[in-house]
């Protein structure tokens, strides 16, 4: 499978990453350099240093209001991958998903930063079955305490273009990885280099309003259909399929096992936390 990616063909001045020490945020530390002049990295999580003018590190509390203020200050665009990653408490997820996103888009609104790109999960339509297809039209049924605060997310990207004129697109991403780690995956599984093409529409197209799209590669078996998103162009160049015998070689799930039912996989049965 090719890896080569083509570059974009414009740049903003500087783009706030957030999120920027998880997974996904160090793989976009690399990819998103020739989107901007200047990326701003920041995380609650130690990062490494800048590597030079076109990077800036600026550590950062999500639910700290002023901080994030002072973060998004002199931004072109937001990619927000900041927050909580798993499911967990519903305190834990408050202060970094829900209280983090707010404080994000009302510093948007404050310094006149008009594009986010809204880390959003599959997870908002987790109990969802495997056997059913949805577009980004379909009714949330988020699958946890995680998958709510994407839902939430999502609502307020909605509200701040209705009343401000901030355009998100909230990017559903399925599974993101360098390959399936096991049979659900091979539906949801989004590459690397379809990621960052992903997120280079979603920067770059003009008038998306507040559009959904679902992150996923060219798989052969998915449960999602992005015809609503058709106009940001993204055309996934990868698929699951050159894993499918890795993949396949696992032992089978049982039946009753909420990897094979739904499409939120395991976080349907996570939780309650607590609980004596």
């Amino acid at each position: 499978m090719s890896t080569s990616h083509q570059a974009p063909n414009t740049q903003l001045h500087r783009i706030l990453l957030t999120g920027a020490a998880g997974g996904l945020g160090k793989v976009l530390r690399e990819r998103l350099r020739p989107c901007a002049r200047i990326l701003r990295l920041s995380d609650i999580a130690a990062l490494d240093p800048s590597e030079g003018a076109h990077e800036e590190v600026v550590p950062c509390d999500l639910s700290d209001k002023a901080a994030v203020h002072a973060l998004v200050e002199g931004c072109s665009a937001i990619v927000h991958l900041g927050g909580v990653s798993v499911e967990r408490p519903f305190e834990e997820i408050l202060e970094a998903n829900i209280r983090g996103v707010f404080n994000v888009y009302e510093a948007a609104r404050r310094h006149g930063v008009k594009r986010v790109v809204f880390a959003s999960s599959n997870h908002v339509i987790g109990f969802y079955k495997q056997t059913e297809h949805i577009d980004a039209h379909a009714q949330r049924r988020p699958d946890g305490y995680y998958g709510l605060s994407k839902s939430f997310g999502e609502d307020m990207a909605q509200f701040y273009f209705d009343r401000w004129g901030i355009e998100t697109v909230s990017i559903r991403i399925g599974s993101s990885f360098p390959e399936p780690l096991n049979r659900r995956m091979m539906s949801t599984w989004l590459s690397y280099r379809d990621l960052t093409t992903l997120i280079e529409k979603s920067l770059f197209t003009p008038d998306v309003k507040h559009t959904v799209v679902y992150g996923m590669s060219n798989n052969r078996d998915v449960w999602w259909d992005n015809s609503a998103a058709a106009h940001l162009g993204f055309v996934p160049q990868d698929s699951s399929e050159v894993f499918r015998d890795k993949v396949e070689a696992q032992p089978p799930v049982a039946p009753t096992d909420p990897n094979a039912i739904y499409q939120g996989g395991a976080f349907t049965a996570q939780g309650p936390f607590g609980d004596q």
